[in-house]
């Protein structure tokens, strides 16, 4: 029961019995003396008692007998503060009994502020786009060994490539386990039908068009993937002495965006045809015959660009859409293709270097190089899924600043 040292603060609500009224959410306030008063959903604060029977502190994770039935009528009889202890407690209709510490309430309180804080600052960060002609304005450089044995340094690299993304990684031991040792220091490299990691350098007959000397188009890595890989590092092993072999990249996020307010019925044509990438072949022992269907321009609930779908190469012959959407998305995407090479910019990695890049936003591609015996390109590859790299960057924020949410 509520001590007398607790402040009421509300009687019983009224009864809502118009359909009108059971539309509004019921807010429940909170009074904060140290910041603006907090204000949640009464269901939210239902469902997120922090009770032994609501909750498990050791998975950090609600329990599901609320859930097995729901009552969404439920309300507020009447909600108290111990303005010592700083606690909201709350007695609900259901005849249950909750409380909540005001440091929990304030990581969660449903104001605009606060709500576009945690999404850019601890879900993920903002991201920044660019075009080509600022490069050098946002580019950043980071060396290997301070990745490896320093925690702040990695923090930063992350952030960046979130924010960003891309960034260079220099003074890397010329070593075939440099991307594994990088990898693991995130989390984990994600595996794909080229292994875990794939040497680039020109090859007779090969079976992917990346493996040639001729120019490589922008694009992104491994469209045909429902999962496609996140981040893309690339270590220079050997660079060609030749003046070929130059790294183009793109952010398509920011094409994108041009595209959205220059050409609005091209934009919506590469956000809504779908398109079939594919990738047949074999590698070693494996055969494997790849395909995803999914549009140029890829966007969440909330309209923002979330992936990019482009390849060439790897872009199939069945196009299984209506004919009259065929040449329209051939018209948006010669504007796609013209914007991504208009803003793209030009650098050339030197060994010891590890690009890396998202690999959901940027296209990347190089210049063609003369391939010789004693002028040779070898570029190591490996991937790792965003995910990883977010559930990193959050520990090590965690770390940084003990009491984030």
């Amino acid at each position: 029961m509520f001590q007398a040292d607790r402040r009421d603060l509300t009687c019983l609500p009224p009864r809502l019995d118009s359909p009108k009224e059971q539309d509004q959410p019921r807010l429940v306030q909170v009074p904060d003396p140290d910041r603006q008063d907090m204000q949640f959903p009464d269901i939210w604060l239902r469902d997120n008692c922090r009770c032994q029977e609501c909750y498990l502190p050791q998975t950090l994770s609600r329990l599901p007998q609320l859930w097995n039935n729901l009552d969404t009528s439920v309300r507020v009889l009447r909600q108290s503060v111990d303005v010592e202890q700083k606690v909201l407690y709350i007695e609900w209709s259901d005849g249950h009994a909750s409380q909540y510490p005001y440091s929990w309430l304030r990581e969660r309180d449903f104001s605009t502020a606060n709500r576009q804080r945690y999404l850019e600052e601890f879900y993920r960060p903002e991201q920044k786009l660019w075009s080509g002609q600022n490069f050098e304005q946002i580019r950043e450089v980071f060396y290997y060994q301070e990745l490896i044995t320093c925690d702040a340094a990695l923090q930063q690299w992350l952030h960046h490539l979130a924010v960003f993304g891309v960034a260079l990684v220099k003074e890397a031991p010329l070593e075939m386990d440099v991307l594994r040792r990088l990898s693991n220091r995130v989390g984990f490299m994600r595996r794909t039908t080229y292994g875990e990691e794939f040497s680039v350098r020109a090859q007779p007959g090969a079976s992917n068009y990346a493996y040639l000397a001729a120019p490589l188009p922008l694009h992104t890595d491994m469209p045909y993937f429902e999962y496609l890989p996140g981040v893309t590092m690339l270590h220079t092993l050997e660079q060609s002495a030749s003046p070929g072999g130059v790294n183009l990249l793109t952010d398509a996020f920011y094409v994108a965006e041009l595209m959205r307010e220059r050409h609005p019925d091209q934009f919506r044509a590469l956000c809504q045809t779908p398109v079939d990438w594919a990738d047949i072949g074999s590698d070693g022992d494996l055969q494997f015959h790849n395909i995803w269907r999914a549009p140029v321009i890829n966007l969440d609930a909330e309209g923002r660009c979330v992936r990019i779908n482009h390849s060439i190469p790897q872009r199939d012959s069945h196009f299984s859409v209506p004919m009259e959407q065929v040449r329209p998305w051939y018209e948006a995407m010669a504007t796609f293709v013209g914007l991504a090479h208009e803003h793209s910019c030009r650098f050339k990695t030197t060994p010891g270097d590890v690009l890396t890049f998202d690999n959901l936003r940027l296209v990347h591609g190089r210049t063609g190089y003369d391939d010789t015996d004693r002028n040779v390109r070898h570029i190591l590859g490996a991937f790792v899924d965003w995910d990883i790299v977010y559930s990193r960057l959050r520990v090590l924020r965690n770390a940084a600043a003990p009491g984030a949410p």
